[in-house]
């Protein structure tokens, strides 16, 4: 695997949590993982070192690769070469990216297949993350094609993010020791410059993205990014598989930040919870109060989760029957329209502008209801987490979403939460309504909880999605080279 963060070594977003919980699913499946990462500043885990020389633009630089094993079966190696990586940040300044990304992310490619082509044993899957890793398929279906240690490894791509696409001046090409001849429209060339992310798409024999419903909705104009038709033309090839999430470090029943442990046949603590939060962040009601549903968010303060609908019913919401408590950071503007509810309705709202990775455990555990009116959302991770936790989720049904929450059906009594389809606030309001009518009735509402809690959101469930699409691409492969190879344990 090659990818640009990962916990615990680096992270800004939910990559990194990807990059941490795949490779030891994967592991525990019988599978060997290497993971292959930049060496970023204050990176100093201990670990075997190697000098091997990694070629680009023309010269090949002597670089340490760090070789550190995680358990008995997965392993990362950090790319230590300082001038590139030894940052105050992992992308960029707070105004700009860094200049020389391209070279920066190539480089780790480049620097990722070097490290592959000297191993005792031959990979079998090269999986690269994101546009940050998109050249690694190019560069093995290139460069390395003719490898003796390279040529028979399948390639899968997996997008996170399709908004962040790599895009670079054409004239970066040569930099990166690519030839002229895949600046192309089925190559890399996308709208007169380059894009590693085009690459990864054109050159991986599988793609895969975070859900199935965001693997159909890239396919689209509405989601696409422009690479809707990029990502048509390989629709055969594209699947959808969702994250999982850490049920170790997600788990009521044994979570350090909470007051009382709980689960699904003994949900009291979700009341030590409550009185807990209240206490640290609000909102400042009176225990007469301590009844009354709570709806929460944590949150990126951005428009892609919904905050504009937000701001549009941000009369009519302190006239719901509820309260909300609210943590994340943002977008000035959204940030600002909470502080205002804040302090206009300290009984009714609490605003944590901000993060505090305790007070997200508590706010989940303590909540009622979970708010997620994304206007996209790849897989999403919040909404499994409530349902985890015994919050049951409003949500619009888009990408992960719409794959993970069922909406509550009052005839049959089915249901983990509340789903609304149009992008509207009268269709959020009314979903919220729904939740509370629903809060209302301690049976129903039971009922939803436990089934939300009784979701199997593991890795352990997307690594087995992974592994088959693996030996897809290997069998793939194996045709194109005119032969085919025993599936056993992959590496």
């Amino acid at each position: 695997m090659v990818g640009s963060e990962a916990v615990p070594f680096a992270k800004t977003g939910g990559l990194a949590d990807v990059l941490s919980g795949l490779p030891a699913a994967l592991a525990a499946l019988g599978h060997r993982v290497t993971l292959v990462l930049p060496g970023y500043k204050g990176m100093t885990p201990e670990g075997a070192r190697v000098e091997i020389p990694v070629p680009i633009a023309g010269a090949a630089a002597p670089t340490r690769f760090i070789d550190r094993p995680l358990g008995e079966r997965n392993r990362v190696v950090l790319v230590d070469r300082p001038e590139l990586y030894e940052r105050d940040a992992l992308y960029g300044t707070a105004d700009e990216d860094y200049p020389d990304n391209a070279l920066r992310f190539g480089f780790l490619s480049r620097a990722a297949l070097e490290y592959a082509r000297r191993s005792t044993k031959p990979f079998d899957v090269l999986h690269a993350h994101d546009w940050q890793a998109g050249l690694a398929p190019v560069y093995l279906r290139t460069l390395y094609a003719d490898d003796p240690h390279l040529h028979a490894m399948a390639s899968v791509l997996t997008i996170h993010n399709l908004a962040y696409q790599g895009i670079f001046p054409s004239e970066t090409m040569p930099t990166l020791d690519l030839p002229w001849d895949l600046f192309t429209l089925d190559g890399l060339e996308y709208w007169g410059g380059m894009s590693f992310l085009k690459g990864g798409v054109n050159f991986s024999d599988v793609i895969t993205t975070v859900s199935p419903t965001h693997a159909k909705e890239i396919q689209t104009k509405e989601y696409g990014f422009g690479f809707e038709g990029i990502l048509a033309r390989r629709a055969d090839d594209l699947y959808g598989i969702l994250n999982g999430i850490d049920t170790d470090r997600w788990n009521p029943s044994k979570d350090p930040f909470l007051p009382e442990p709980y689960d699904a046949d003994h949900l009291e603590g979700k009341e030590a919870a409550k009185r807990e939060l209240l206490d640290l962040i609000g909102p400042r009601t009176s225990t007469d109060h301590l009844w009354r549903p709570l709806i929460a968010m944590v949150s990126r303060m951005v428009g892609q989760k919904g905050l504009d609908l937000i701001v549009a019913a941000v009369d009519r919401l302190p006239n719901l029957p509820a309260s909300f408590v609210v943590l994340g950071t943002g977008e000035e503007r959204y940030e600002d329209v909470w502080r205002n509810l804040a302090a206009s309705y300290p009984d009714r709202v609490a605003a944590h502008i901000g993060f505090d990775e305790r007070l997200a455990h508590v706010i989940e555990a303590a909540a009622d209801i979970f708010l997620m009116p994304s206007r996209f959302e790849p897989c999403g991770l919040n909404q499994m987490y409530s349902m985890r936790y015994g919050t049951v989720p409003v949500v619009r049904s888009t990408g992960g979403l719409a794959d993970t929450v069922a909406d509550y059906n009052p005839r049959t009594g089915k249901g983990t939460g509340f789903v609304f389809a149009e992008y509207a606030p009268e269709a959020l309001l009314g979903a919220v309504e729904r939740a509370l009518e629903a809060f209302r009735r301690p049976k129903i509402w039971r009922t939803l909880q436990r089934a939300g809690m009784r979701q199997d959101f593991s890795w352990d469930r997307s690594a087995r999605e992974y592994v088959k699409l693996y030996k897809r691409a290997l069998d793939s492969r194996s045709k194109v080279k005119g032969k085919r190879r025993r599936f056993n344990g992959i590496r």
